[in-house]
């Protein structure tokens, strides 16, 4: 389907030969258009003012300054969807941090296909962030009090949570509100191997709750968090008189490897009613169809609404298709959850 106007993207990166390759091989694309490419940060703030492009794309390792302290610098004054392109994982969750909506890993050219899966992958993730909106979710979210005589038996209830482009900072300002003594909470992020271990361990260094990526049998445990690790679906089991997470290497579902929906409908037959689901930010319609499954199950279910999200997609459909029970904006879902189980 032709959008109605091309995107405008600005390329960043200080390799000839791969500002020249990716220029010409995301034009191929009828709805993109490379309007300029840049060496470096300073080059690129110029072309920024001058060119207005829709998306840019930024590698992280450049002469004068790096792409994360661009980003922190750019992104106050001329908020605008960046997607990260670069080889260094350890520093890609920092540019998340800094503002931009999506990376993508430069591809291995000693693959064959790498290079058309890199630019494949690439030119969706560009058209994804023309429609993000950016400079909404840097706040600070302070600690909310820990739940006391909730009432509520947390060893058999699960939290789930779901999200994609923009989830990164969604799940965090969800979780890092969240107290010591908390159900088990599974989530699944739309990220590739090795990212998903390392946000785990970014959330559980800044987080009340113990975070890890999730490993086959892993059992869930109240104040423990567990992240579907790339390339695996995650589902959970019922084991005794607790449950366990199950972690295989599957093909995609909904488009998606782990995919919110496959986790979503394992947490509706495993816990039905003694679960709640939460749908946050994110392309397309990955964890509607699991959320209502678990809505019909008599859990209790939360969207992000369209404020607040940096893309109003999986959220949308939810809501749209009767999966969602309450839309909140993301400030204010960590405080639903605790009230939901404090009842």
């Amino acid at each position: 389907m032709r959008l109605k106007q091309k995107i405008k993207v600005l390329i960043v990166d200080d390799s000839l030969l791969f500002r020249e390759t990716l220029s010409r091989e995301i034009s191929k694309d009828p709805d993109v258009e490379v309007v300029g490419t840049a060496t470096d940060p300073y080059m690129a703030r110029d072309m920024i003012i001058k060119l207005k492009p829709d998306v840019v794309t930024l590698d992280v390792e450049m002469p004068k300054m790096n792409g994360i302290e661009f980003l922190k610098k750019l992104m106050p004054q001329y908020p605008l969807p960046v997607i990260v392109v670069s080889s260094v994982s350890k520093n890609i969750l920092d540019a998340l941090d800094a503002g931009a909506v999506e990376f993508v890993t430069k591809p291995n050219f000693s693959r064959t296909g790498g290079m058309n899966s890199f630019v494949n992958e690439l030119i969706v993730k560009i058209k994804i962030a023309s429609t993000a909106k950016v400079g909404n979710l840097k706040k600070d979210y302070a600690p909310i009090k820990a739940i006391a005589n909730s009432g509520v038996n947390t060893m058999n209830m699960i939290i789930a949570i779901g999200a994609s482009t923009g989830g990164t900072d969604a799940i965090y300002a969800v979780v890092s509100r969240l107290p010591r003594d908390m159900p088990p909470i599974v989530i699944v992020q739309h990220m590739p191997p090795v990212f998903t271990k390392l946000y785990a361990d970014r959330l559980n260094n800044t987080c009340e709750l113990e975070v890890k990526e999730a490993e086959d049998g892993d059992v869930l445990k109240p104040g423990r968090v567990l992240i579907a690790p790339g390339s695996y679906q995650m589902r959970i089991v019922k084991r005794g008189t607790g449950y366990i997470v199950k972690c295989t290497q599957e093909e995609k579902v909904s488009g998606h490897c782990p995919s919110v929906d496959v986790l979503f409908s394992s947490v509706a037959e495993a816990a039905g009613k003694q679960s709640i689901g939460v749908i946050l930010t994110g392309m397309g319609k990955d964890g509607a169809e699991g959320l209502l499954k678990m809505k019909k199950k008599g859990a209790y279910t939360i969207g992000q609404d369209e404020k607040t999200s940096i893309v109003y997609g999986m959220p949308m459909v939810a809501y749209n298709i009767g999966g969602v029970e309450k839309q909140l904006p993301l400030e204010k879902i960590s405080d639903e959850i605790v009230r939901v189980l404090s009842k």
